[in-house]
């Protein structure tokens, strides 16, 4: 099914548009977070040709990498360090437009530019993970990246 991922749109808007029934299909009806996890970030990276796309999850008090598409990554996070670690003790989606402005950025490669990242809540309103997605050029991510993405990682059941 990944190789059957076409995308025909040529706005960012659209492109998520048309990936999203796709990302849907892949994941109902599995359980395993993880695999869920893993097919949203294939999809991701190929379908919005991002850098970077991956899950960090919450394990004994730091983020910890999980299933990811790209160069290889940080495994290990501690709150309030980061773009990741910031945005899960400040509970709210991050997007920097350029990564070597944000304070304290941990670089896992210096050719990433620009970054969102987007908590992951349980039914609890529990932060247990977040979606971390680069960019290898300045300003890739708005509202729009925030938006719908935000639709996509909603179809993860913690």
């Amino acid at each position: 099914m990944a190789d059957d991922l076409k995308l025909t749109s040529n706005t960012k808007e659209e492109k998520y548009i048309e990936l999203i029934p796709q990302i849907k299909a892949l994941v109902d009806g599995e359980k395993d977070v993880i695999a869920n996890m893993a097919n949203i970030c294939a999809a991701l990276k190929h379908g919005m040709n991002f850098f970077w796309v991956g899950f960090y999850l919450v394990k004994e008090n730091q983020l910890v990498l999980g299933p990811f598409q790209g160069p290889v990554a940080c495994t290990r996070i501690n709150m309030g360090k980061g773009v990741c670690g910031t945005s899960w003790q400040k509970k709210e989606t991050i997007i920097v437009d350029d990564v070597d402005a944000f304070p304290g950025h941990i670089s896992c490669s210096s050719l990433s530019k620009s970054e969102i990242v987007l908590l992951l809540l349980n039914s609890q309103n529990i932060v247990v993970g977040l979606l971390d997605v680069d960019s290898d050029t300045l300003k890739s991510f708005d509202n729009t990246d925030e938006l719908y993405l935000s639709k996509i990682i909603n179809l993860l059941k913690f």
